[in-house]
């Protein structure tokens, strides 16, 4: 596995106000594969999704990716790994608004060793036409697909898409699936999606659901639906 999760338990607050959100999470992700987290609201997805991205700490476990433990990085070193092997996708899509779509994206070329080229990155996402517009000027589906952009741009190893299509009406929400779909088999990223939607989880590798902090199931799909093919 290209990253494996150990009893990975976390939990927020103190004393009486204490709550455990992750309650000895252990599993596997393969590199190349679409994993999608489901879950309810409250069922820990979001947080699995930010231990993995190095934004929250874990309070015992271990988590691997590639040959790296994550558990033992200090600060510089979690920075360092969120640089090299992460991309961000949220349901805000936090574009910068004085920015045009083409220098939105750039932003995350900078932090890259290996950035993928530009025009042509701009050409996959269906954002070459717009490329000179500014955010305000853009539809909620195209300010995802910048935002997709932006993470995509630095080549990274593991794409992380929290509820993406949260904001989205159905037909644009299909449309990004569809580019997430298309940037998996064409970069070969790893792709962890975040969503409460049953019906998205028939687009992936790997599915694991969680209900209050423990996962309840883990399926291999081996006959995924095409995005196209995905109804709700």
């Amino acid at each position: 596995m290209y990253l494996e999760l150990n009893q990975v338990k976390k939990s927020f607050g103190s004393g009486e106000n204490k709550t455990e959100v992750l309650k000895g999470i252990s599993c596997g992700i393969k590199k190349g594969d679409i994993c999608v987290l489901l879950g309810p609201s409250g069922s820990g997805k979001s947080t699995l999704l930010n231990i993995i991205g190095g934004i929250e700490n874990i309070d015992s476990g271990s988590i691997r990716i590639g040959d790296e433990q994550m558990e033992s990085m200090n600060e510089k070193q979690l920075a360092q790994y969120r640089r090299k092997h992460l991309g961000y996708v949220f349901q805000a899509y936090n574009l910068i608004p004085n920015l045009t779509v083409k220098e939105n994206i750039e932003v995350g070329a900078y932090l890259s060793k290996n950035p993928l080229e530009l025009d042509g990155l701009l050409k996959t996402l269906g954002l070459w036409e717009h490329k000179d517009k500014i955010p305000n000027q853009l539809s909620g589906g195209q300010q995802q697909r910048t935002a997709i952009g932006r993470a995509l741009i630095k080549n990274p190893d593991i794409l992380l898409c929290d509820e993406p299509t949260g904001a989205l009406d159905y037909q644009t929400s299909k449309e990004i699936l569809q580019l997430i779909e298309d940037v998996n088999q064409k970069f070969g990223n790893t792709v962890i999606l975040v969503t409460h939607n049953d019906a998205i989880q028939g687009m992936a590798d790997q599915v694991i659901k969680l209900r209050d902090g423990q996962i309840r199931k883990c399926i291999y799909n081996d006959k995924k639906q095409a995005v196209a093919e995905l109804e709700w």
